[in-house]
């Protein structure tokens, strides 16, 4: 098949990209590996999981939140939203695609993809003077490699997996992770009767919802080293000092670490309560080893466990069918090009959704990425 762009990922993404490349008329197609747009929100997404960010923070191109959409949406909420934009805007990506390989042919300077029709079992060709990665920083669920971690008996999940504590109630549970989903995993778990303990390797802010909306609105005016300052202190006056039970704040601020590292603060969603009163537990460190339920850990300390949850983030899937990645991608799998110019390669390459920015981030670069490639064709039209 041929056509103008291929975009591959038809989560939040990859629909902002053609809904912008429509707005100019530009044919194109969404391969989408999955049989639903939007999986991550659809299929993995925790019951309990609120958005933490404002709503002007989590809408797509061309269709703002209404007046009547409360600031901080439950899931349910957003994904009706993002049902209602494929709806609007009409958008039909090919499900059961699962892109396998890519490469930009130089003889007819056009890129190549390979995708597997998961239900037909099919190889199928598609040719695109344009390619968009729009896969996201959520790709593949990532579980660290821990010595011993076969001889675990119990529950084994990522939180990509993890649907509700009603799942482990009275039972011995760890969640390794300290970032959003860590956290609120572990709020669950607690809220339904789990006993819990959080596994904590690297410091990390904890804000509440409020303060991070308030900070991200500045972020507009005044720089992000000011912006930090006001909530890091902020955060001292509502939290105290949380070093005693565990928690640490790093040197730098909340919102330059996630530009530089992509690691957000933790928006408190009763958690630090939980860990006040000793309802929930705190390791820092990491995990050395496994044997059975016993888990010894780099501190020396030893405890026994009925399941773990690996709430440890994903890693880019990318580098495995993009071939020739090196074109807008590190070998990480995130985009060589600092911002703003990160979201467009060489080859007439783009990526969509890698700027650490959440949905925010994804609608500015899918009309970052439409404006330039319209341009493109502009130029081949007059030339």
């Amino acid at each position: 098949m041929k056509t103008v762009v291929v975009i591959v990922g038809a989560g939040p993404a990859g629909l902002a990209t053609s809904v912008c490349l429509n707005q100019h008329s530009i044919p194109n197609v969404i391969l989408e590996k999955e049989d639903i747009y939007a999986s991550l929100w659809k299929k993995r997404a925790y019951d309990r999981l609120k958005l933490h960010l404002a709503k002007e923070f989590c809408q797509l191109p061309f269709m703002p939140h209404g007046r009547d959409v409360p600031t901080f949406m439950p899931k349910e909420l957003f994904v009706n939203y993002l049902d209602a934009y494929v709806a609007r805007f009409d958008i039909n990506p090919r499900y059961n695609r699962a892109v396998k390989s890519s490469t930009f042919d130089e003889s007819n300077n056009k890129w190549r993809v390979e995708a597997e029709n998961t239900v037909t079992g099919e190889t199928e060709e598609y040719w695109s003077e344009f390619l968009v990665v729009a896969t996201g920083e959520n790709g593949d669920g990532n579980i660290p490699m821990v010595k011993g971690i076969e001889t675990f008996p119990g529950e084994i999940v990522h939180s990509s997996g993890y649907k509700s504590g009603l799942d482990f109630k009275d039972k011995n549970v760890l969640v390794v992770g300290g970032g959003n989903s860590g956290m609120e995993i572990c709020f669950d778990l607690c809220n339904f009767g789990a006993k819990t303990t959080v596994l904590i390797r690297t410091p990390r802010h904890v804000v509440t919802k409020e303060v991070i909306h308030l900070g991200m609105s500045l972020l507009k005016y005044v720089p992000v080293t000011m912006v930090d300052t006001m909530v890091t202190t902020m955060a001292k006056i509502l939290y105290g000092d949380l070093s005693k039970y565990g928690l640490f704040r790093p040197k730098q601020g909340p919102f330059a670490t996630k530009l530089s590292t992509g690691k957000a603060p933790v928006i408190d969603v009763g958690t630090v309560e939980k860990i006040r009163h000793g309802e929930i537990q705190v390791i820092n460190g990491g995990i050395g080893s496994i044997n059975g339920k016993t888990l010894t850990f780099e501190n020396g300390l030893e405890q026994d466990f009925d399941a773990i949850v690996f709430a440890t983030g994903y890693k880019s899937s990318v580098c495995n069918w993009l071939e020739d990645y090196e074109y807008v991608m590190k070998k990480d799998g995130f985009p060589k090009t600092p911002m703003p110019k990160h979201w467009k390669g060489e080859k007439n390459l783009y990526c969509v959704g890698f700027s650490r920015k959440g949905i925010a981030g994804a609608a500015e670069d899918a009309m970052s990425v439409a404006d330039d490639i319209r341009s493109i064709l502009a130029t081949i039209k007059s030339s």
